[in-house]
């Protein structure tokens, strides 16, 4: 059926997009997301008339939503009918897998609009949601009098966009959905599911080698870079699945952040390629200050590799010593923990202005360690705290302000008028005044208030939110835990809990992260890894993937709360909605995990 007998629409749409390739103008009604594809794929150098195609090989690349997809896959494909072909590309859009035929034998292997223009994979990645492009809506000659859908397929722990599922037929443009959207949306669900059980099974896979390879065997000399802490001693050990570590005290000891980040990146860049499992080794850094032995780690099966585990020996003790006088200076306890780069910054531009003599103005959301970094360029000296937060107005006096204490002042925000224009008065007599100033910014500063900060500007610092650092979280964890009872080990977290933490956006900073880690030390009744399960349902589930409305909200915590009471079920949660699977798959992925 051609496009002009199948809807009047598109029949326009055809002649529009004949225009467009021919250099004339358009007529006012063609929607402008279908002009702004054709136009791209135009600039991206696509020619309209391509018509090279070959054969699909998935394999080539080594795709584990591939290894996942395939047989979900190949147990749908007897359903599909003539004329309609199933397709599984990955994030790249790259097509691992396709079977079936549409209109004119043009099944691609590469579905990037660089590549092709305009398509409803490429679309349903952007968007995060199923997608559909029809006959002239396609750039490329071939796909006129084509249909397609595409649901894109998720990372079930991290929300990552892998890949896609895409139905292609014969042009379909009617007033509902393409007749293969439930097709699309099932296998995306089956897809994920079995990236899940996968995901779990290579998790526990890391986990238990890691757990091995830390325990010191009965009689086995405990050497330099073994701890005590509360059961046994343990190896320094670093387990790695490219997305996150789990790290051994002794290892923390023994190395610094940037040695561990380096770790990460090396499995990373090993994990994602295609090197044999024989050569999975990490050149560490010069200075590190140990020597590794890296463990390949498979899933139990003994089927593909899903980690790496590196156990870690000290060198002489001077190497060691080395290696942290060449590591970046910053503070590493409580609060002040930290390694990424944006915290690094700050810290080193607050700790570079605190070696003058004039004040300095610490700025950032609430609870993103201020105060603490202010107590920590002190450097032992005890200041004179002022509060503008307890106090609606401090009463500041000259001799308060001039006297031989360092003052600390916090939330100048809410500093009454009369004792900013003390402090105006204060800055203009004495400009080298010993002044730490911490200052949340929110509501539009009057003029007294902003004279004070423009003063100040010039020695400001802006401290990161936790969002803009989450790398951080995990040294942050043991920093604010409480020191644990003699014979009671630390506070540790499944790779699946740092995985909720590090997504979280926080909007109380560091303060609520600190807040979380307290309650769950003084409460937990439960022994091994603190799980996803144990942490607050705002923190399990994740941030929505969008703004949503009170409306979108509401029906969101109520999935929520419903998954909550059915142990996480989706089908039994479903059925307790009173909506189908494939709808509760959808506002899943709309609305997030």
């Amino acid at each position: 059926m051609t496009t002009a007998e199948e809807s009047p629409a598109l029949l326009l749409l055809s002649q529009a997009r004949q225009r467009f390739l021919t250099g004339h103008p358009l007529p006012d009604d063609v929607p402008d997301e279908t002009v702004a594809a054709w136009r791209r794929a135009r600039f991206l150098g696509v020619r309209h008339d391509v018509r090279q195609t070959g054969p699909v090989d998935g394999r080539a690349f080594g795709s584990a939503l591939l290894a996942a997809a395939r047989p979900v896959l190949e147990r749908l494909a007897p359903a599909l009918g003539g004329g309609t072909a199933l397709l599984l590309t990955d994030e790249r859009l790259r097509v691992l897998w396709a079977k079936g035929g549409v209109p004119g034998g043009e099944l691609r292997r590469d579905l990037a609009e660089r590549e092709v223009g305009h398509n409803s994979a490429a679309l349903a990645l952007r968007v995060r949601r199923r997608a559909e492009v029809h006959g002239p809506e396609h750039f490329l000659d071939v796909w006129q009098d084509v249909s397609a859908v595409s649901v894109p397929v998720f990372a079930p722990e991290s929300g990552r966009p892998l890949g896609t599922i895409t139905v292609v037929s014969e042009l379909c443009a009617g007033a509902g959905p393409h007749p293969g959207a439930a097709l699309a949306e099932a296998a995306a669900a089956a897809v994920e599911a079995e990236l899940l059980a996968g995901s779990r099974s290579a998790e526990r896979a890391l986990v238990d080698a890691y757990a091995r390879a830390a325990r010191v065997p009965e009689g086995e000399h405990r050497g330099g870079n073994g701890i005590g802490n509360g059961g046994g001693p343990e190896r320094a050990v670093v387990a790695l699945d490219g997305r996150g570590r789990l790290v051994s005290e002794a290892a923390v000891r023994l190395v610094s952040p940037q040695v561990l980040e380096w770790l990460e990146r090396g499995a990373r860049a090993l994990l994602q390629s295609s090197a044999p499992v024989s050569s999975y080794d990490i050149v560490l850094p010069e200075g590190a200050g140990c020597s590794a032995e890296f463990r390949p780690v498979r899933e139990r099966d003994g089927g593909r590799v899903v980690g790496i585990v590196a156990v870690l020996e000290a060198d002489t003790e001077r190497a060691v010593t080395r290696a942290a006088v060449r590591s970046v200076p910053r503070p590493a306890t409580g609060r002040l923990a930290g390694s990424s780069v944006p915290w690094l910054h700050a810290v080193g531009r607050a700790q570079e202005l605190a070696g003058g003599s004039e004040p300095i103005l610490l700025t950032g959301e609430r609870g993103s360690g201020k105060t603490a970094l202010a107590r920590e360029l002190l450097d032992g000296a005890e200041p004179l705290v002022l509060d503008a937060a307890e106090e609606p107005e401090l009463g500041l006096r000259h001799g308060e302000l001039t006297g031989d204490r360092p003052l600390l002042l916090r939330h100048a925000e809410r500093l009454a008028q009369s004792d900013v224009a003390a402090l105006n008065g204060l800055l203009d007599e004495r400009p080298d005044v010993r002044l730490l100033v911490t200052y949340t910014p929110g509501t539009p500063p009057g003029p007294c208030l902003q004279r004070f900060l423009d003063t100040l500007g010039a020695r400001s610092v802006v401290l990161p939110a936790l969002r803009e650092r989450p790398e951080d979280i995990r040294e942050l964890l043991p920093a604010l835990a409480p020191r644990p009872a003699d014979g009671t080990p630390p506070l540790t977290w499944t790779l699946d809990a740092l995985r909720a933490l590090e997504r979280y956006p926080w909007p109380g900073n560091v303060t609520e992260l600190a807040h979380l880690v307290r309650t769950l030390a003084d409460n937990r009744r439960a022994s091994g890894p603190v799980g996803r399960a144990e942490l607050p349902d705002p923190v399990r589930a994740g941030p929505p993937v969008r703004p949503l409305s009170p409306m979108e909200h509401a029906e969101r915590t109520a999935i929520l709360e419903a998954l909550r009471r059915n142990g996480g079920n989706k089908a039994r949660t479903a059925t307790a909605l009173g909506i189908a699977r494939a709808t509760l798959y959808r506002k899943l992925r709309e609305y997030g995990p």
